[in-house]
């Protein structure tokens, strides 16, 4: 028999919900409880347990996540799971804010935006490259199936806003906002050339300014359906974030907005807004990418960070 690595696991509190989380389904449970006696193989703990081989492997990552599993790679090279420990100690938290991460992230679809202003060309289409209204339509972008975007664009001046929950508690402050999304200009088809000046606004502050180079169809998106057959591929990666001295676009230096003038408060939402304005030196557009789109698996995501007490 192969005895766990120790005895106790201890988290801290921020860590609860995670571990609350990887606990509370039963295959998970079941996984643990077949690897009490010894280690055994993916192959074998399906056997074991009666389900699937991808339904244990994912069920084994979730507990990978947590450390109450470990793993290596057999003779065959084949994945053997042990179990870590035989107990968990949670730490209960004392006082706002310690039952959360350092870093809290809110993730939003890029079709769940509550105002926008766009105008041809412009559209929406779904993860299966389905339109969303027509084509060229402004009317599309306020039709319930927006919620389904993987992609959407309009050409010229314009915006998208989206409302975000602020998770902190009251009397917990953070010491950065960042926010992420994939993002390009847009052209007619697609131009490599056709540089788009996007601003971020928090609560209508001026975060910052990125220049895409152009609108991004030389090759195919790595995420992008093979079927999408409409120019724009893939977009870029870009972050914005807030800090207590200033702001920054993608690491670099950008306006002397800072945390404290963004006026955030726990009770109100965070209006979060992708705008090309009228008077930007590049006034082309913008294409903004959802998770099955481009070359990135995410959404647009506002991220909430505190450095260590």
């Amino acid at each position: 028999m192969s005895e766990p690595k120790q005895d106790l696991m201890r988290y801290p509190s921020s860590r609860i919900v995670d571990v609350a989380k990887a606990l509370s389904g039963d295959v998970r449970v079941r996984i643990l409880e077949a690897l009490g006696e010894k280690p055994m193989s993916i192959s074998q703990l399906a056997e074991a347990l009666g389900v699937a081989q991808p339904t244990v492997s994912i069920n084994v990552q979730i507990l990978e996540g947590v450390e109450l599993v470990s793993s290596t790679l057999g003779t065959n090279r084949e994945k053997i799971c042990s179990a870590t420990c035989r107990s968990i100690q949670l730490d209960l938290p004392a006082k706002p804010g310690e039952g959360l991460h350092r870093t809290e992230q809110l993730h939003m679809p890029i079709g769940m935006f509550s105002h926008c202003s766009v105008q041809p060309t412009c559209g929406i289409v779904t993860k299966e490259c389905a339109h969303v209204g027509s084509v060229d339509d402004p009317r599309s972008f306020y039709m319930p199936e927006r919620f389904e975007a993987s992609l959407l664009w309009f050409s010229g001046a314009g915006y998208v806003e989206y409302y975000f929950a602020n998770p902190m508690p009251p009397g917990v402050t953070i010491d950065e906002l960042g926010f992420s999304a994939e993002l390009c200009a847009e052209a007619s088809s697609f131009q490599m050339d056709w540089p788009s000046d996007i601003a971020l606004y928090i609560n209508d502050v001026k975060i910052g300014t990125f220049t895409s180079p152009g609108d991004l169809g030389d090759r195919k998106g790595k995420l992008t359906p093979d079927k999408w057959r409409s120019g724009t591929e893939y977009g870029q990666l870009t972050e914005w974030r807030v800090t207590k001295d200033g702001s920054l676009v993608n690491g670099e230096a950008s306006t002397q907005a800072t945390i404290a003038s963004l006026g955030l408060q726990y009770n109100q939402p965070i209006r979060v807004r992708l705008e090309v304005s009228e008077d930007a030196e590049n006034c082309r557009g913008l294409n903004l990418f959802g998770a099955d789109f481009g070359d990135y698996r995410q959404d647009l995501v506002l991220s909430f960070i505190r450095y260590a007490d």
